[in-house]
């Protein structure tokens, strides 16, 4: 298997590619967006990085909150043009203080809200 290169990664026009934080549970927890510096961050220290297209700077995830992930492992799409990080999630992952970010499902026609904020 040859050596990881993050050049063969496909990020947008805007330098990006989706980021997908998974628990190690297998649930789902957010999705955001990294360039190649944030990856390398990440890849380099283990705690997990994004761009935060807001700020336009990079975003260490719980770096003011506390509520750090710590990757597990990386996975790449078949198209090279997303990722999968399984992570380590200490408290929410959600800036709503929930768990998940996802936690608004579409049942019957109508959206339930599946999770309240921790406390």
């Amino acid at each position: 298997m040859p050596a990881f290169d993050p050049a063969s990664l496909r990020f947008n026009a805007q330098g990006l590619i989706p980021a997908i934080a998974q628990d190690r549970s297998g649930e789902i927890l957010m999705m955001a967006w990294m360039n190649a510096e944030s990856l390398g961050v990440t890849l380099e220290t283990g705690e997990v990085t994004y761009w935060s297209r807001s700020r336009g700077e990079l975003w260490r995830k719980g770096a003011t909150s506390g509520h750090l992930q710590r990757l597990i492992e990386l996975r790449i799409d078949c198209d090279r043009d997303c990722l999968l990080l399984i992570v380590e999630q200490t408290g929410p992952a959600c800036h709503t203080n929930r768990r998940s970010c996802f936690y608004t499902a579409l049942r019957d026609g109508e959206e339930v809200i599946l999770s309240e904020p921790m406390a």
